[in-house]
């Protein structure tokens, strides 16, 4: 009989199986054969993580411990993560097929994350406000207690800190949910955690799936903030669900990019970033430059570079060195992004390279299509995968027109010389974020999130902080002699 690795959910400090023992198996998407189990929560299981982060949050030392002290802890888990770094990369190859170059990066970010929201806690003064009636005002942000946190399966262990450490650094205690698909990378977060010394109760991992497990936590009373990051339609869920205790939720969720070329454009540069920007994870990324606009001029030229640059990107097995793009992340999810492919001829597109691989893997090649109507599915729905629709345009009002003409609003892109035109077309681009001849390049301090349907709120710098606390005016008397 095999032995498969277990990977249980971490509660009170403990690595823990489910209360009925129930496990699921989680799958290799390259092999496509099982690799390891996980606990499978029930509703059972989330009232101990729930009751744990509770207990933790009201009576234990984690919200009341110094700045300093709690910046030490944290930056010691961001040690350990760099130690392990390897394995947690192997980790979430391993889950999810992500090239092992990538996921290296990945443990990178994740580590950078916790190691400025440390920071950023530590070193964040409140305002004093001197008043003229003889008082005066400062604030204060106190932790706003249990932190559910909702984590997609496209950058398992990277999305799951962007949740964890700015809720753990402005001292709330946390139950992360990582997606079914992946929980391997988050379960090892905890482990890592322990080993770093954080009180019990402080970081639970719960695995499972929406339900039971994460809508037994979007749903408790006990839960101060709802945080997710996946699909639109299960963000209204969770928001409905959140609003019957009037939690406040942060939802970041689907996109479709708008990246636009202009004729003066610097050729190279856009064509490696639009390379980036649909392929790589495999364009499973929320972020994805999935429409993409180039100017007329330049048109013919730019796509015949931008065809062979996604031809030339090395397909293989994950741990390849020299893999940049291996296969979809789940049959599930491989069916969905086929379905789109197998229907562009007859909504009146052209595939101009890529398409699905007929080796019964669940790898569908870097696809461009060309010619589609702009009603179609493949240019109106988000297909996170390795597909982009290219489209041309005259004017800079007409292409304004049509990146907005979405009902996502997370990012978007631009690539042109003109230092004025950057500026006009960034500020009428309807996105939370706009790259100027660059993608995926990110400042913690800047706000994260959409417009639409791509989210309500914003996470990032002092955004994460006004979301995790409870901010609070105090006002003093400094003149006994003034009355109201």
């Amino acid at each position: 009989m095999t032995e498969y690795p277990f990977f249980g959910h971490i509660i009170d400090n403990e690595e823990v199986e489910s209360l009925d023992g129930k496990r699921f198996d989680t799958i290799n998407p390259w092999t496509r054969e099982k690799w390891a189990e996980v606990a499978e929560a029930s509703a059972a299981d989330a009232e101990r993580a729930i009751a744990s982060a509770r207990k933790a949050f009201d009576e234990g030392p984690w919200p009341r411990m110094g700045r300093t002290e709690r910046a030490t802890l944290i930056h010691r888990l961001a040690d350990l993560m760099e130690e392990h770094a390897d394995e947690l990369a192997r980790l979430d190859s391993t889950d999810m097929a992500k090239p092992f170059a990538q996921a290296k990066h990945d443990v990178a970010r994740s580590v950078w994350n916790f190691r400025f929201f440390a920071d950023h806690q530590r070193d964040h003064v409140g305002e004093v406000m001197p008043m003229d009636s003889g008082h005066h005002t400062y604030t204060e942000y106190g932790p706003a207690g249990v932190v559910a946190a909702i984590s997609p399966w496209n950058f398992p262990l990277m999305m799951a800190s962007w949740k964890i450490a700015p809720a753990i650094a402005w001292g709330n205690t946390c139950i992360i949910k990582p997606a079914e698909d992946t929980p391997a990378s988050v379960v090892m977060l905890g482990r890592l955690a322990i080993e770093a010394g954080f009180p019990p109760g402080v970081l639970n991992v719960l695995n499972g799936f929406g339900v039971p497990a994460g809508s037994s936590l979007t749903g408790d009373p006990r839960v101060d903030r709802v945080t997710f990051t996946g699909e639109s339609g299960t963000g209204r869920i969770i928001m409905t669900a959140a609003a019957q205790n009037l939690t406040p939720v942060s939802l970041e969720l689907g996109g479709k990019g708008a990246n636009i070329v202009f004729e003066d454009a610097d050729i190279d540069n856009a064509v490696h970033w639009a390379v980036e920007a649909i392929f790589r994870n495999a364009g499973q990324v929320c972020l994805a430059g999935s429409r993409l606009f180039v100017q007329a001029g330049i048109y013919e030229e730019f796509l015949a570079r931008f065809k062979e640059a996604a031809e030339n990107l090395v397909i293989g097995e994950p741990f390849a060195a020299d893999t940049q793009f291996s296969c979809l992340a789940s049959e599930e999810h491989y069916l969905k992004v086929k379905s789109y492919v197998d229907t562009v001829e007859e909504q009146g597109g052209k595939i101009l390279t890529g398409g699905l691989a007929e080796d019964g893997s669940w790898l569908v090649r870097p696809t461009i299509i060309t010619d589609l109507p702009l009603t179609a599915t493949q240019y109106c729905q988000e297909i996170f995968g390795p597909v982009v629709v290219v489209n041309t345009f005259e004017t800079e009002a007409e292409v304004v027109h049509l990146a907005n003409d979405t009902a996502y609003g997370l990012n978007a892109m631009l690539f042109t010389e003109n230092l004025s035109r950057a500026h006009r077309v960034s500020s009428n681009l309807k996105a939370g974020t706009v790259w100027v001849n660059c993608f995926f390049i990110r400042d913690l301090r800047t706000p994260f999130g959409g417009v639409g349907d791509s989210g309500v709120g914003r996470e990032g710098g002092n955004f994460s902080r006004e979301f995790f606390t409870e901010p609070k005016a105090v006002v003093m008397q400094i003149d006994r002699q003034v009355r109201a």
